[in-house]
């Protein structure tokens, strides 16, 4: 169904534009408050003692801020950060290659580490743990083992679907740190602030309707900032108020809700297709012409959220609640 506007997946040219506004500093992070009051605590603690921070594990819904967090703490420690991904560490050797290259109290920051090969996993053991490496020289009867011995690091984790760790791995992570979905006046400040950063005229009624329609992400709010911006542009004078904020939504099919034509597609199929479910994640990922992991890292996390959908041990059921905020009569057709 190709990239959508409102998918809190990342897409090409967020990267620019979530560089240009990223916090830098724990102070500067909007959100996430529990979390950003013990990852303050434990860096002050670590800073003081003169060690490097216990491993972090950071899990949520795409979108929240993970990797901006990760670098975050690496500044506030005063260390070096070094940033990678599960799926880019084929071997054993490519995570050895990183771990020796690490200076002393380092952050190494490994993105999507549920998708790390197991072979890969099991050398990450000992080096979590006691900061050494295994190194298996030679095959079959003459192979021997070489220790190495690592400078500390701290290893940040960051994952959306932490129940596919394994738990050997996930038991070595000394912090465990759940980003929630944002609050509608976090994401308020969130837009305000982008936008003053690139010198959007925007106020806060308009900010608001953006926010309100960000699922709850901030990196949807900001792609979103960035197509309403384009809208004011041509049709408004360059200035964001409540009114075109409303009309470029509009334009962009993005409801009230924050819900788009895939998620509305998404619905109707199971409302129209199998009766309002349940239906086996396998057979509705058929239905609509996507991945299974597609539909529960992207579609379902905000639908759940709301109170759409709801994941039964038989399948996927659209709830009444979700059937009365879309108009529709139980059993009867969705209205759109």
């Amino acid at each position: 169904m190709g990239e959508r506007i409102i998918s809190a997946v990342e897409q090409a040219g967020d990267w620019e534009l979530e560089s240009s506004l990223r916090p830098i500093s724990l102070a500067e992070f909007i959100g996430q408050e529990r979390v950003k009051e013990c990852m303050n605590i434990f860096i002050k603690a670590a800073r003081g003692r003169g060690e490097a921070l216990d491993h972090v594990l950071l899990y949520g819904p795409p979108g929240l801020g993970k990797t901006t967090l990760a670098r975050i703490i690496a500044r506030e420690l005063r260390v070096n950060f070094r940033i990678t991904s599960g799926p880019a560490i084929e071997r054993p050797g490519d995570l050895a290659a990183i771990l020796t290259g690490l200076g002393e109290k380092d952050v190494l920051f490994i993105d999507e580490i549920h998708r790390l090969p197991r072979s890969v996993e099991e050398i990450l053991y000992p080096a979590l743990e006691d900061f050494s490496l295994d190194i298996i020289l030679g095959k079959g009867p003459t192979a021997r083992s070489l220790r190495l011995d690592l400078s500390p690091f701290t290893l940040i984790g960051a994952t959306t679907r932490a129940g596919l760790l394994t738990s050997p791995l996930r038991d070595r992570f000394g912090v465990l740190s759940h980003l929630e979905f944002y609050q509608q006046g976090e994401l308020e400040q969130i837009v305000t602030r982008a936008a003053r950063i690139l010198n959007i005229p925007i106020d806060k009624e308009g900010a608001s309707e953006i926010a309100r329609r960000s699922r709850g992400t901030p990196r949807v709010a900001n792609r979103l900032l960035k197509r309403v911006r384009d809208y004011a542009e041509i049709r408004a004078q360059g200035y964001i108020d409540l009114g075109v904020a409303k009309a470029a939504l509009a334009l962009l099919e993005i409801d009230k809700l924050g819900l788009d034509r895939g998620d509305r597609r998404l619905l109707r199929t199971i409302i129209e297709k199998f009766d309002g479910g349940p239906v086996g994640l396998d057979t509705l990922a058929a239905a609509v012409s996507e991945e299974t992991d597609t539909i529960e890292e992207v579609y379902e996390p905000y639908l759940l959220q709301l109170g759409l959908l709801q994941r039964t041990p038989r399948g996927r059921v659209v709830t009444r609640h979700g059937c009365e905020l879309l108009g529709i009569e139980p059993g009867g057709q969705l209205s759109l």
